[in-house]
């Protein structure tokens, strides 16, 4: 299968760093920090980034696609660095890739986000947009097309819930909390490398879901089949 790809940083451009600490509600018992801390840092980073840049235009990013690489874990108490920039440029989607170093870590991420303006609707990105992040991406476009396959026809489903917490401000449950289905699997283990990729589907709100497949692939239902999310794990 086909994964998105993690460009190393660019010679020129915008490139924004920020030090983190993992918190206690980052980890798990042994101090690995769990995939969806690194996956909401990822989305904070992004956050600050924009507002570090001027953008503060008003609508929503929406994750579609991201991939993370864990070739070590952070570990709680032990800051560290998260360096991000823009790694490619569509019409309304942007690319974009962050890494995660430490005494202990190395993460590689790349996140295909799409921006959806007061409308609703994917908008634009204006001039002032691309003056700030088209030198990082270069000539990389930023893809929305989704390729990870369906769920099998047949297979054990083990239920499901999203919290009303678990909602954010574009109203419905934030990415972050999709990756919490595989730190299940892990069951508080330490599982080693790691490198995922998630798609984002139909967006999900609050009640009933359920889960199919297992380490190597796993998708996150609603009650009525309808696909919010799959993760694929990749070969080593």
């Amino acid at each position: 299968m086909e994964s998105a790809e993690l460009v190393p940083e660019p010679g020129a451009g915008r490139v924004f760093e920020r030090d983190l600490r993992p918190g206690i509600a980052d980890a798990i018992g042994d101090g690995r920090v769990r995939l969806d801390a690194i996956a909401r840092w990822l989305q904070d980073v992004a956050y600050a980034d924009l507002i570090d840049a001027g953008f503060e235009e008003r609508g929503v990013w929406i994750v579609r696609r991201m991939r993370l690489r864990v070739e070590s874990w952070p570990r709680f108490g032990e800051r560290v660095a998260v360096r991000t920039f823009c790694s490619g440029l569509g019409r309304f989607s942007a690319e974009r890739r962050t890494s995660v170093r430490s005494r202990s870590a190395a993460v590689d991420a790349v996140a295909l986000w799409v921006w959806i303006d007061e409308s609703g609707r994917p908008g634009r990105f204006d001039e002032r947009f691309k003056a700030i992040y088209a030198e990082s991406a270069g000539e990389r476009g930023a893809r929305v097309r989704l390729r990870h396959p369906d769920p099998p026809a047949e297979g054990e489903r083990r239920p499901w819930t999203f919290r009303a917490a678990d909602l954010d401000v574009a109203g419905h449950v934030n990415n972050s909390h999709y990756w919490e289905p595989l730190e299940e699997l892990f069951a508080g283990s330490e599982p080693g490398p790691l490198d995922a990729e998630i798609e984002h589907r139909d967006p999900a709100v609050d009640g009933p879901a359920f889960v199919t497949g297992g380490r190597d692939a796993l998708w996150v239902q609603g009650a009525d089949g309808a696909v919010h999310a799959s993760i694929q794990i990749l070969p080593s």
